[in-house]
């Protein structure tokens, strides 16, 4: 028997318990992860400076390695984070619909645990918190496969859960950390039908197309960011530059990051300069069209068309100036991800036009793309930002972890 194919069963096993389990005794657990977490912050952080130095040794760009990189104050962010997702409603056992039917039969929808979800994910080791504490919110066992980039600082986290899960009398293999980093694993959670009930991948795009294209289990498509910022002819530009530099600058490495910028040609000759003067503070790369390098001259590199494309998570941002907001929305309709998208505007018309219009995720009036995030969304946490349909789509909480089964009670009927 393979490693994993242990892990399979031991997640299995935990699932049968973990899934009648009552929430008491869950949040009991996540609260101990939580102070866990602030009791052990020293070797957290010991661990992550070796996970740290490896990829700096490796060539990690800057960006990405504040992805991987852990602080004491991200460490008690996440314990808050543990302890906000504890307090939120129990997600199971909600009585999501019903009716009697005429024949007596007593029909009741109710949400269950998905069972066994599995997470195959990149250097971000806040995901193993996430992801452990919303499955284990939930209901479900979960079975995390990290990055090479992140597993010194992942194998001590997911022991520090699996002390407390423990302690709070739950099976310690709800959670399980697959130790393997190479893609064989990865392909073996891929493939795990009858012990994955949803797989859902975290990463970039190579890795999400990956276990989309391969995968025999259910996936969620979840992450990869193309965002947009339209700035209409009507915008504030105070406005638009603060937005455009929070969605740019603030944490550039993250999936809610805008990565093109499109421009009314009605007001580019005002709002490029005053932006690329905010932008510059952060030295931010400009790849723009023909107009962009009119109006801001030489220091503006000529985009191309994989530029639109790309998600950089980088300092690097795409720009366009366009005729009219049609223009935006169908370059946007070309390019998108389906993650954030937003504009810029003080036409109450124009905003709603682009509501209508634009296939995302979230659908920001005014506000920058950065928002689009499970905590900010009064989800505690997040397991990922769906980018598909079905069964959710945007930040995935708790209530995104759960499925339903129908309940239905006679007295003797048959058919």
């Amino acid at each position: 028997m393979t490693d994993f194919e242990t892990i399979g069963l031991n997640a299995v096993e935990a699932k049968k318990e973990l899934s009648c389990s009552s929430v008491d005794l869950r949040n009991s657990a996540l609260m101990l992860i939580a102070d866990s977490l602030e009791k052990h912050k020293r070797d957290i952080l010991e661990q992550n400076r070796i996970d740290v130095k490896t990829a700096e040794k490796t060539g990690m760009s800057d960006t990405m390695t504040d992805r991987l990189y852990l602080n004491e104050k991200r460490i008690l962010d996440m314990a808050d984070g543990v302890r906000k997702v504890a307090a939120l409603p129990d997600p199971v056992g909600i009585i999501e619909g019903g009716e009697i039917r005429p024949n007596g039969l007593r029909i009741t929808k109710i949400s269950v645990p998905m069972g066994v979800i599995g997470i195959i994910y990149e250097s971000r080791p806040n995901v193993t918190v996430d992801a452990g504490v919303l499955c284990l919110k939930s209901g479900n066992a979960v079975i995390l496969r990290g990055g090479k980039e992140a597993i010194y600082t992942n194998t001590i986290l997911a022991m520090i859960m699996r002390d407390a899960v423990a302690e709070a009398g739950l099976p310690t293999d709800s959670v399980q950390l697959v130790e393997d980093v190479t893609r064989h694993s990865a392909e073996q959670m891929m493939k795990a039908n009858g012990v994955i009930d949803l797989l859902i991948p975290r990463g970039g795009a190579g890795l999400i197309n990956a276990v989309v294209q391969n995968a025999t289990v259910p996936v969620i498509q979840t992450g990869t960011g193309n965002c947009h910022i339209y700035v209409d002819s009507s915008a504030s530009i105070p406005m638009a530059v603060d937005i455009v530099d929070n969605a740019k600058t603030s944490r550039p490495s993250v999936c809610n990051a805008a990565e093109t910028l499109l421009v009314h040609k009605d007001i580019a000759e005002d709002l490029l300069p005053a932006l690329k003067k905010r932008l510059d503070k952060s030295k931010v790369e400009l790849r723009g069209c023909e107009l962009t390098k009119m109006i801001l001259g030489k220091s503006v590199v000529p985009a191309t068309e994989e530029d639109y494309e790309k998600e950089f998570l980088d300092y690097i941002l795409a720009v366009r100036v366009v005729d009219n907001i049609y223009e935006a929305i169908e370059h946007i309709q070309k390019y998108s991800s389906g993650h954030s998208e937003c504009i810029v505007t003080e036409s109450v018309s124009a905003a709603e036009e682009f509501q209508k219009r634009i296939d995302a995720a979230a659908v920001y009036v005014n506000a920058s793309t950065r928002f689009t995030d499970g905590y900010e969304f009064g989800l505690g946490a997040e397991i990922g930002i769906s980018t598909q349909k079905l069964h959710a789509r945007g930040p995935m909480g708790l209530r995104e972890m759960t499925t339903y089964k129908y309940i239905i009670t006679g007295n003797g009927q048959i058919r």
